[in-house]
């Protein structure tokens, strides 16, 4: 059985502790690993009373679907049809290529990290708190939780997920204190008081702004919701049908023109670019790590919003109700660069855009993706150096996810787990490549601390 400790103190004095911080997906899935392929026993913080299903999925709505099809999404790499079984276990008719509702997805990781538990003979402990502070010992870690409590390990795995939005420029004080601003859509009961009779806009036009236009518009919403960014692009959908794989036999490159010359030519040449992006997808990795730094940040000034928008890309259902809203006017989407935000005297928010009016909506709605890594975990491992990886992306790490300081050097027995790894690596948020970390990491995942 899988004992939960609840704001008391808790000291794990035994030796081949790990310590994994956060209950999302990265931490569910990451103590569902080590469970099962070691012998340590396992200390997970978080304030989650039913890890796994975390942001992504956790306050989804039955109309939310994943962005993948469901044989990419099982929590084992080698099978495939894992999640199809378990769907048709419950009563649920499932196929390989079905794009799953997200709260069924997270009742799944849920389930699966509670049988892991289970199974586990005790080796798991919960501590239900949010971890405040990571510090070094002469013998390993202590976790300290918001609560006062210690945890002491001689491993710790970070495992928080993306950042939360952050505050973009331009809003006053008063404005993002106002109740017409959402400043995180996936906190719970965030859009509850979002006005139906009024306009809204949504700060971003990504998969984000999707789940939100949907979320307002389940009740038959008439009244219009505007999504902008600087751009206006949306994110492409899914074919119906799977395209026949390709390979395009990329080699590596210090430079980009190369790389962009060879897709084009595929897709010239009639190859179907859903299939080319999926392929481009399992050797981001590869690819990124041989482009110089100099090529790297050109593919951020210029390329990565159509990767985005090409990448992570809306299920066909999804695609064909936002094709709908878009049609009957209740959503419109546009470009242009929000400048200022404050609450207008009569109620609502008033809104500057580059070279237009001012215009006022009922409530304005971030939906611009994670913010920065730094206010988040400097103040729990308490040394921003760390911080600094590649491009500001995330957390620099080696390739099996050792965390790394400001010199490059390994810190023994500080270990990271999901999206915060973007940067050393491209592909870092979704199922298959944070999987993958996972299994790569308790693959090498010593005994015991190395000597130092």
């Amino acid at each position: 059985m899988t004992s939960i400790v609840a704001r008391r103190p808790l000291i794990a004095d035994k030796p081949d502790v790990v310590a994994i911080i956060g209950g999302g997906f990265s931490g569910a899935l990451t103590a569902r690993a080590v469970l099962q392929h070691t012998d340590r026993e396992v200390v997970l913080v978080s304030p989650e009373v039913r890890p796994g299903r975390g942001v992504a999925y956790g306050t989804a709505e039955p109309w939310h679907l994943l962005n993948s099809r469901a044989a990419a999404m099982s929590v084992d790499a080698d099978d495939p049809q894992h999640l199809v079984r378990w769907m048709r276990a419950q009563g649920l008719p499932a196929e390989l290529t079905d794009f799953v509702p997200r709260a069924r997805y997270g009742d799944y990781l849920a389930d699966q990290f509670t049988a892991a538990s289970a199974a586990a003979g005790g080796r798991l402990r919960r501590h239900i708190a949010s971890a405040t502070a990571v510090r070094k010992t002469p013998d390993g870690y202590e976790v300290v939780d918001d609560s006062g409590c210690v945890v002491r390990a001689d491993h710790v795995i970070l495992a928080v997920g993306s950042p939360p939005p952050q505050r973009l420029p331009g809003i006053s004080d008063a404005a993002f204190r106002s109740v017409e601003f959402v400043a995180d859509p996936w906190a719970v009961g965030a859009l509850d008081a979002v006005p139906s009779d009024e306009p809204v806009l949504l700060l971003g036009t990504g998969l984000t702004a999707i789940d939100v236009a949907l979320s307002l518009t389940a009740g038959g919403r008439r009244t219009p919701i505007e999504a902008l960014s600087r751009h206006g692009l949306v994110p492409q959908a899914h074919p119906v049908t799977p395209p026949p794989a390709v390979d395009l036999g990329l080699r590596e490159s210090p430079r980009l023109a190369p790389l962009i010359r060879r897709v084009r030519q595929a897709v010239a040449d009639g190859a179907d670019w859903t299939a080319v992006m999926d392929h481009l997808r399992f050797q981001a990795d590869r690819l990124w790590a041989a482009l110089d730094t100099d090529a790297q940040e050109r593919f951020l000034r210029h390329c990565f919003r159509h990767w985005e928008t090409h990448r992570h890309r809306m299920a066909p259902p999804i695609a064909a109700r936002v094709a709908e809203l878009r049609a009957e006017g209740t959503l419109r989407v546009r470009s242009g660069r929000m400048t200022a935000i404050v609450p207008d005297p009569d109620g609502g928010l008033i809104v500057h855009i580059e070279g237009e009016e001012p215009r006022r909506y009922g409530a304005v709605i971030t939906c611009s993706g994670p913010g920065p890594v730094t206010p988040r975990v400097s103040a729990l491992i308490g040394d921003d150096s760390t911080l600094r990886g590649p491009h500001g992306l995330g957390i620099d790490t080696d390739d099996d996810g050792r965390v790394l300081d400001a010199d490059g050097r390994v810190q023994p027995g500080l270990w990271l787990v999901g999206p915060l790894r973007r940067g050393r690596v491209w592909e870092a948020t979704a199922v298959p490549e944070i999987r993958g970390q996972v299994d790569r990491m308790v693959a090498v995942l010593p005994a015991r601390l190395p000597t130092v």
